[in-house]
């Protein structure tokens, strides 16, 4: 069997600390589950290897095997470590060695995969829903709300108040999963739960587009031929933006880092602003007659010139013909 490198697997040094390997492990499974990715052979085979990974160097006692024989050394029954991994007969079993909802159930419950499986059922209450509206900023940087709503606690009304930690890149419609905050009437042997559905409020300047942020600027016709440096806001402050002498509507300018933040510990995404050349719907006569004198420089436009030689090239043509 070949020696396969946990560590590298996880992209870790040897020295990693427990929590250093979990923390690799559950970013590598959130990103490679197959609950994640369906139909996805690649992936899949990724998320054995990953787990097949955490399964050894999470264990105290097998990590201290592998570091002196490696994976191709005696695991259980004499076979290497990666022998039988998954269950009897060497299957992948696709949970790994904590399943989807393990590993992010107790936040957002089934904004991933459903319900938790495993176990027998037990008459429980039902459970609620309650919908939070953020802005985008607090969306980007994540907030504290208190929400009250009302349950049923045995038989009789309740009116509950919670506080809720919204986490720094929820997006829209992203359910935050309070376990056992739901109803519990009488008759039933535990409560259901609370599901806090996110809805972003709409914003005066800003739109979203996954972890992006966008925002149209509008500008003079004289900055965008000349140039300029403006201060725009973002969604945690504000930056400088210097815009180049001959800027085109519709030019896009990214700031990197500028977007909302990942709740899976990626990248965050950018700032994207999108220029909107603005014209006056009305001059005065001094205005007027600064920007006739600009017009001959405006027939030597790259686009204005090519199109009229364009022009003259097809009336040639047809008046030969």
């Amino acid at each position: 069997m070949a020696k396969k490198d946990y560590y590298a697997v996880l992209g870790l040094p040897r020295t990693s600390s427990a929590d250093e390997i979990k923390k690799a492990y559950r970013k590598l499974a959130l990103k490679y589950h197959p609950d994640q990715n369906p139909n996805d052979p690649k992936a899949e085979a990724r998320f054995k290897d990953i787990s097949e990974a955490y399964e050894v160097l999470r264990d105290p006692k097998k990590r201290k095997m592998y570091d002196q024989f490696g994976s191709a050394g005696p695991g259980p029954g004499g076979a290497g470590f990666g022998a039988g991994f998954g269950g009897p007969g060497g299957g992948f079993d696709p949970r790994g060695p904590e399943s989807f909802n393990d590993l992010f159930g107790d936040f957002f419950g089934d904004v991933f995969s459903g319900a938790r499986a495993g176990g027998p059922k037990q008459a429980r209450g039902n459970d609620l829903r309650y919908t939070l509206s953020i802005t985008l900023e607090e969306a980007a940087t994540g907030c504290e709300k208190r929400i009250s709503f009302v349950r049923d606690r045995g038989g009789k009304e309740d009116s509950a108040k919670l506080s809720i930690s919204v986490p720094g890149g929820v997006k829209e419609g992203q359910r935050l999963k309070l376990r056992s905050e739901g109803d519990q009437p009488i008759g039933t042997s535990k409560p259901g739960d609370l599901y806090v559905i996110v809805n972003l409020s709409p914003h005066p300047l800003f739109k979203r587009r996954d972890n992006d942020v966008l925002l149209e600027l509008p500008i003079s016709f004289v900055d965008a031929l000349l140039g300029t440096s403006v201060s725009i806001p973002t969604l945690t402050g504000k930056a400088n933006l210097s815009l180049p002498a001959g800027t085109h509507p519709g030019q896009v300018f990214r700031l990197k880092g500028k977007g909302f933040p990942d709740i899976g510990g990626y990248a965050p995404g950018d700032m994207l602003v999108k220029v909107v050349i603005d014209i006056p719907n009305e001059l005065n006569d001094k205005e007027r007659k600064a920007l006739e004198s600009l017009r001959s420089a405006g027939e030597q436009s790259p686009l204005v010139k090519g199109y009229k030689e364009q022009v003259q090239k097809l009336f040639a043509i047809r008046g030969s013909s």
